[in-house]
């Protein structure tokens, strides 16, 4: 069985990723204790956001094909098994990780978890289109990588 996807499907999947991300950090927000800790996740979730509107774009603009290179069957098992083991795999899982976790640390280490899934989706994402979307992309996983950067800092204060 083949599997592929669309660039359209791609950034689909991208907003999803970053919808659940954005709940995942309100509801972490929600649920710390340090007013300093909310201000923080708010600001994670805030970029979240951005990038869905930065997805969105993309979306209406998706060309119909990926770039040069892309071999849809390779590609398309491929980013069919990073969405199946990525942290936030369903509606359900940014709400149910975060009260799963007895400990702030828990919970923020499931965030670093979800930003390392994020930016190698992305990564590949990026990968295989070019122009402007590429270049999109590339901006969103300079911010993954500083959420990630700013979770470490968080989970070093815990």
């Amino acid at each position: 069985m083949t599997i592929s996807f669309s660039p359209a499907e791609l950034f689909n999947i991208a907003i999803a990723v970053e919808r659940r991300g954005a709940a995942f950090y309100d509801t972490l927000a929600r649920s710390c204790g340090s007013e300093g800790m909310k201000q923080a996740f708010l600001a994670l979730a805030a970029m979240e956001h951005g990038h869905i509107q930065t997805f969105q774009k993309l979306l209406n603009e998706a060309p119909a094909t990926a770039g040069e290179g892309y071999d849809s069957e390779e590609y398309g098992a491929y980013f069919q098994a990073l969405v199946e083991s990525s942290v936030f795999n369903d509606d359900l899982a940014a709400s149910e990780l975060v009260t799963q976790a007895d400990t702030d640390k828990q919970a923020v280490e499931v965030g670093i978890e979800a930003e390392k899934d994020a930016i190698l989706f992305y990564e590949q994402l990026r990968e295989i289109m070019s122009g402007d979307a590429a270049e999109a992309i590339a901006t969103v996983i300079s911010e993954e990588k500083a959420h990630l950067r700013k979770l470490a800092e968080i989970k070093a204060q815990l």
